[in-house]
């Protein structure tokens, strides 16, 4: 049995230290699941694994990653569900790029991110990819507005649009109301709420949710959920990480995660 061998993910901040305005290298997509770009050039899955594995020295070695080949396209819905140990903190990581498989490859929109240099990583991260945690992570003593807010300074979006965007966002998730509201007084699930306007402030090629509700009870958990599918209508693409079945279910495809290896589930 493998075992997930990562503390929790880091808080935002800490993720994107050195980050500038993201690199952009990839065509425009043609829209949400669709294959093509402009001119009908092929545009790459937002996420290729191929063949990647992750190892920790050990006696013997603890294989938490085995061979593992995933691909998500542009405006996909994706869960990865299994139990504690099976490699999910692991993978996410990757995905991520808080951490290096130990072989194989990781295509983050057709760009190999195998042997890119740590500054690069971090404009990856900060442009391409949106976090939402189990813990939330937000800021207490900074309102609901500010929170958004400081996501857009490690994003690379430009500061004449940084108010706008972070107001679009919260309005998106559906907290124009709560803009001067500490985190503090609000319910978990308006929480997460922030968190989800946090992470697409920036406009992601994908949304990384790792245990998205794993802190709510089965009301709020739904509403979040509906929340992910109303973003996913309008073409964001989503990977969520959980030991749920139910919240699994909700996804458009599923995948499952087992002594570090995947499987589709029919």
């Amino acid at each position: 049995m493998t075992q997930d061998l990562f503390p929790p993910m880091p808080p935002p901040a800490a993720m994107f230290e050195g980050v500038g305005a993201p690199t952009v290298v990839t065509p425009r997509p043609g829209g949400a699941g669709h294959p093509t770009g402009d001119n009908d050039l092929p545009v790459p899955p937002v996420i290729d694994l191929r063949g990647l594995s992750r190892s920790f020295p050990g006696d013997p070695p603890v294989e938490a990653l085995r061979r593992v080949d995933l691909t998500v396209q542009r405006g996909d819905y994706v869960s990865i569900v299994g139990p504690s140990g099976s490699g999910k903190s692991t993978l996410l990581h990757i995905l991520g790029l808080l951490d290096r498989p130990t072989a194989g490859d990781y295509l983050l929109d057709g760009v190999s991110t195998a042997t890119v240099s740590e500054d690069e990583r971090a404009r990856l991260r900060g442009g391409r990819i949106g976090f939402v945690f189990q813990a939330f992570h937000l800021l207490p003593q900074r309102t609901v507005l500010d929170n958004v807010l400081l996501a857009s300074l490690y994003s690379g979006v430009p500061r004449t649009e940084r108010r706008q965007r972070a107001l679009d966002a919260l309005d998106r998730v559906g907290l124009s109301h709560r803009l001067d509201f500490m985190p503090t007084v609000l319910s978990g699930g308006e929480r997460q709420r922030v968190a989800v306007a946090r992470a697409v402030i920036s406009a992601p090629h994908v949304l990384l949710a790792d245990e998205p509700t794993g802190n709510l009870d089965s009301a709020t958990s739904a509403g979040v959920l509906d929340l992910f599918e109303e973003l996913h209508a309008q073409g964001l693409t989503l990977v969520i990480i959980t030991h749920d079945a139910g919240v699994s279910a909700r996804a458009q495809r599923q995948v499952r995660i087992t002594d570090g290896t995947l499987s589709e589930v029919a």
